[in-house]
């Protein structure tokens, strides 16, 4: 019997410490995650060296698209966040029915802003709410961080040409460089604040204008001629 009853307990003992590695084991299991979603959104890491001059929307798209094929990004459609006025014959556009319907994601899988209303705050309770973009989520498309207030040089002025609501200016004064067709030392553009800092209110997108739209003049505002891009797919 005495045989027979140290087997049992043998076997009692293997059991628990085959429950006890099993238990532990779960308990150090990692989560599972949902895996990162593709970037669609960026601040272009520089701007296109002439101030404001892109050579119009199409420039703009352009630049938007080379840099975010260069990060891995190609494959979408990218559009820069620009409004234009009209002009010579030509209706006036705006910047958020250019960027497509989102979401839309940072270089790091965060979300950036979920939909068009959520962006622009289209309701009370959204406006309240606010979007994602910030100084916090607000990368570049090598997923750096943009320089901001307080940094050396201020690299906060993202150009937008647009109202708060994403939209184009519709009075006679000159909002776009002339459409971001000129790198004068005279005109402007207006511009929004990435850090949320500055300006006298903390608009994403429209916070003032430029003083000149020449590289120069930008710099001096505490801007680089930099731009949202928006993937529209």
């Amino acid at each position: 019997m005495r045989p027979y009853r140290f087997q049992g307990q043998l076997s009692w003992l293997a059991a628990a410490m085959l429950w006890a590695a099993s238990a532990a084991q779960a308990q150090t299991a990692p989560a599972a995650q949902a895996p990162k979603q593709p970037f669609s959104f960026f601040v272009t890491s520089v701007g296109g060296g002439k101030g404001a001059d892109y050579g119009g929307l199409a420039g703009a798209d352009q630049h938007c698209q080379t840099l975010a094929a260069a990060a891995g990004g190609g494959a979408k459609t990218w559009r820069a966040y620009l409004s234009t006025q009209a002009k010579d014959g030509q209706p006036a556009v705006n910047a958020r029915d250019r960027i497509g319907q989102g979401p839309w994601y940072n270089t790091r899988g965060a979300v950036v802003a979920r939909d068009l209303a959520h962006l622009h705050g289209d309701t009370l309770e959204l406006a309240r709410l606010g979007n994602n973009l910030s100084w916090a989520t607000a990368f570049t498309e090598k997923n750096e961080p943009i320089k901001r207030a307080g940094d050396q040089p201020n690299e906060h002025d993202i150009l937008t040409g647009s109202t708060p609501d994403g939209r184009a200016y519709t009075d006679a004064a000159d909002h776009t460089c002339q459409n971001y067709t000129s790198s004068a030392a005279e005109g402007s553009a207006q511009v929004g604040h990435f850090d949320r800092t500055g300006g006298g209110n903390t608009s994403w997108n429209s916070t003032h204008g430029s003083r000149g739209c020449g590289q120069a003049n930008l710099v001096a505002t505490g801007g680089a001629g930099l731009l949202y891009c928006f993937a529209i797919n």
